[in-house]
């Protein structure tokens, strides 16, 4: 089967990105990705590849709150304020947008401010 071009469009524009963004230790890399059906984040340590901190809309705590949907702008912004707060409480507040090649838009727009709103820097 054929590669849709929509998503080789958004693999070239990630590789483009990865170039020039780098997670540290003194400011990780946050990365989001986002399916038809859910959102996921994580901050990650690149010199070490280690995951310092996710969140999702699979995640347990947000399951009472996800009553609506996970695919839409309130579940990204819920997903956001958590990762937020989880990384508030591991020393964490400065990092690296890593929008994953998808358009700074919708819900990936909702997730980054609800981070921005919940304390972390970028």
């Amino acid at each position: 089967m054929k590669t849709p071009k929509k998503i080789i469009s958004r693999l070239r524009r990630k590789r483009s990105i990865r170039k020039k963004v780098c997670g540290a230790v003194a400011r990780p890399r946050l990365c989001v990705f986002r399916s038809a059906k859910h959102i996921y984040s994580q901050i990650i340590n690149d010199e070490t590849g280690q995951t310092l901190v996710a969140a999702s809309t699979l995640t347990a705590e947000l399951n009472a709150d996800l009553k609506e949907g996970t695919g839409n702008m309130k579940a990204s912004k819920k997903v956001g304020a958590l990762l937020a707060r989880r990384a508030i409480a591991k020393g964490i507040k400065q990092v690296i947008f890593d929008r994953n090649g998808f358009l700074y838009h919708g819900r990936i727009k909702a997730l980054a401010e609800a981070a921005r709103e919940g304390g972390l820097e970028f």
